[in-house]
């Protein structure tokens, strides 16, 4: 009994210390054969295993666990655990296995732990939107959208989103939202010229015919001077030329002049072409009704300086659905000085998977791009248009190349 008391006293005795200095080793008892005693041995710590147990003359000897074997808290094994070989089919390692830690998987990227299987996270409807998203232990937490937001999509991460304020975009509310539609406001003449693209995709194709290489200072004087028909006058050519980049400026000039002597014949051919163009490029890629992140991962992929998440917000807004990305594709040219916007969607594509385009979307832009490369009319336009500016404006474009 005095035996069993001592060794209680002496046990609390050293719990104490350890509580106070927090860092002496945990003990265990171990009756040592050569002394004939029971003694107080250190345990091994984690990442070791025990090779010898501690005698009255030497403490207790412990060894680092081999390659892929791991021992995770103090203890008086002699052997250290072997680590989990794999992980199981739809999952991934979160730790790799050291001496100290087990291998640790967990469930894919999307899925979540359930009864030993990986699940898919759950999408939440139209109406709902995520209120926690899911992690590889829990599943998605879905909940209705309160009044005044919205969520017109089935996502697994997507939250609500709040119904778009008409009247800051100086427009009408035409129909309320609700649950699951946004608000609609009403495209009156404001609208239409908030949403106005400045350059088509047609009409830069065709423009670009027109650019020279290099630009000489007097470039655009030489142009406007050699345009047949009403000329742009002088005010409005500084105008271009302080408000925009040079290959812009051209794209400005050139596009004020078309309005400017849209009766002509010469003209109204080229317009009526134009215009044939503008049709086939909006069959192509005016149906995609995109998200806002959709639309966000599209010009997130375009090179050089991005469009931001004010500019799409506002385009959604102003924009019917089938003018959107025409619009964003737009600013982006703009944004981007001298960017040529069909080499942009090109390297768009080149990176669609990383983006998680919607294949409709990808798809959409394979077709633009493919049809306005094949465009038999611009060779036309080139050859019509050069005969109309003169053979001077050809010489200053031969002499810049």
């Amino acid at each position: 009994m005095d035996s069993l008391l001592g060794c209680a006293l002496l046990f609390l005795d050293i719990a104490i210390k350890w509580t106070a200095q927090e860092v002496l080793p945990p003990k265990y008892l171990h009756y040592d054969l050569e002394s004939s005693r029971q003694l107080l041995c250190d345990k091994c710590p984690p990442g070791t295993f025990l090779q010898q147990h501690c005698t009255a003359k030497r403490k207790t000897v412990c060894a680092p666990c081999p390659d892929h074997h791991y021992t995770d808290s103090w203890h008086t094994s002699d052997e250290c655990l072997y680590c989990r070989p794999v992980c199981k089919e739809l999952q991934r390692i979160r730790q790799e296995c050291n001496r100290t830690h087990d291998r640790v998987c967990e469930c894919a990227e999307g899925r979540y732990l359930e009864l030993e299987f990986c699940l898919k996270h759950r999408s939440c409807p139209p109406g709902f939107g995520v209120a926690q998203a899911g992690t590889p232990e829990r599943d998605t937490v879905c909940k209705r959208c309160p009044d005044g937001f919205f969520s017109n999509e089935t996502s697994s991460k997507a939250p609500c989103r709040k119904h778009t304020n008409c009247s800051v975009f100086g427009l009408l509310l035409t129909r309320k939202g609700n649950a699951t539609h946004d608000n609609i406001c009403s495209e009156n003449s404001e609208s239409t010229q908030k949403c106005g693209i400045d350059v088509t995709l047609c009409e830069e194709a065709f423009f670009r015919f027109a650019v020279p290489t290099k630009f000489t200072p007097n470039w655009l004087s030489v142009l406007v001077d050699n345009l047949p028909g009403t000329k742009v006058n002088a005010e409005t050519v500084e105008r271009i030329k302080r408000r925009h980049s040079s290959q812009e400026q051209t794209f400005q000039l050139l596009k004020l002049w078309k309005h400017q002597n849209k009766d002509q014949d010469m003209v109204k051919k080229i317009i009526q072409d134009i215009d044939l163009c503008e049709s086939s490029v909006q069959k192509h890629i005016g149906h995609a009704n995109l998200t806002f992140e959709q639309l966000r991962s599209l010009m997130e992929s375009l090179p050089g300086k991005k469009v931001g998440t004010e500019d799409i917000d506002k385009t959604r807004k102003a924009c019917r659905s089938h003018e959107q990305i025409l619009k964003l594709l737009s600013l982006w040219r703009i944004k981007n000085g001298d960017q040529d916007t069909l080499k942009g969607l090109m390297h768009a594509l080149k990176h669609a998977k990383t983006h998680h385009f919607p294949k409709v979307v990808a798809q959409s832009l394979k077709k633009t791009i493919r049809f306005l490369h094949s465009f038999t009319m611009y060779k036309l336009y080139q050859k019509l248009f050069l005969e109309m500016i003169g053979n001077q404006v050809q010489s200053v474009k031969i002499s810049c190349l």
